[in-house]
């Protein structure tokens, strides 16, 4: 494959990444918003450790987008790291969230509804992109080229970031026999 081709493919693939992201971002960020409203309204929660309880919640739904859709066809082969790490950097993106809401809250007094709705969207946008950086970067890394081994009886291939569907191929044919 030539060079050009080659770019072209690692930008499509890219790009295909990055809408799955903002698709699995993109209900997190309804259930974010839509969770803090709520909370704002109904409880007397104070206005940022109730935008944090609702980060909380779009993050352990991002969690199940995120591995089983957009980065499924990454190593899967050590679970408890890549959680880990996955809380350990949405942590890190919370606080960056929240560090703006907080900022407007508490440093400006910027604390309506409607204040703290464009707050709490500016901060995920900022913490957005640090996440994106840091899932494909650290916790769902890709398969080395080679690495995907079609063990006996498996059901796909992983090739350039996409999972082909192979037959099932017998070791020994004679023993169909």
């Amino acid at each position: 494959m030539s060079e050009r081709g080659s770019l072209r493919t690692r930008l499509e693939l890219l790009a295909r990444e990055v809408a799955k992201f903002g698709v699995v971002g993109g209900v997190g960020l309804v259930v974010n918003i839509a969770v803090s409203n709520l909370l704002w309204r109904y409880t007397d929660i104070p206005t940022v450790r109730a935008g944090l309880l609702a980060t909380f919640v779009a993050v352990l739904g991002n969690y199940i987008g995120f591995r089983y859709w957009t980065y499924r066809d990454r190593d899967k082969s050590g679970r408890t790291r890549e959680l880990t790490l996955f809380l350990l950097f949405s942590a890190v993106g919370a606080v960056i969230e929240t560090g703006v809401l907080y900022t407007a809250t508490y440093g400006f007094g910027w604390d309506t509804p409607l204040q703290s709705n464009v707050f709490k969207i500016l901060g995920i946008g900022i913490a957005t992109l640090f996440r994106f950086w840091s899932y494909r970067t650290w916790v769902f890394k890709a398969l080395p080229v080679g690495a995907a081994k079609a063990a006996p009886g498996a059901e796909g291939v992983v090739k350039q970031g996409r999972t082909e569907r192979t037959p099932r191929v017998e070791a020994d044919s004679a023993a169909r026999r």
